[in-house]
């Protein structure tokens, strides 16, 4: 995916190669015995919701982007969690590197789940 996100004002003008990886947590019951997709999360509207934010908005910093791809998958109802990793390709520092990202996890909040821990708990790694 290509995006305009980062810190430095050239980032926010030129588009810039991304990586998103997206671990869904689902609840597979119905899903497994049905064998129908609407009974499980639809990842390629999953995959079409994170591209529309990396695409249409700009974010300065990696987490910003990965909050918005995390909250635009966790529209879709089925979907219990998400973990989103995001990997800005050849970034901009003073080192060979081939990758700099971050590694977030957010539960939807829903009155509808009063079981679920609240948005925002849950492992929240740094640059890798």
């Amino acid at each position: 995916m290509v995006g305009t996100h980062g810190a430095l004002a050239e980032e926010q003008e030129r588009a810039q190669p991304f990586e998103v990886d997206l671990d869904v947590e689902v609840d597979l019951g119905r899903a497994a015995d049905s064998d129908e997709l609407a009974d499980t999360v639809d990842y390629a509207r999953a995959v079409q919701a994170a591209a529309a934010v990396v695409h249409g908005e700009s974010f300065r910093l990696l987490e910003g982007l990965a909050g918005a791809i995390a909250r635009a998958v966790l529209a879709d109802q089925q979907a219990l969690s998400v973990t989103v990793t995001v990997r800005k390709l050849r970034p901009p520092v003073a080192a060979d590197l081939a990758s700099v990202g971050v590694r977030l996890t957010r539960r939807p909040d829903r009155p509808d789940r009063p079981d679920r821990p609240d948005a925002g708990d849950g492992p929240d790694a740094g640059l890798r």
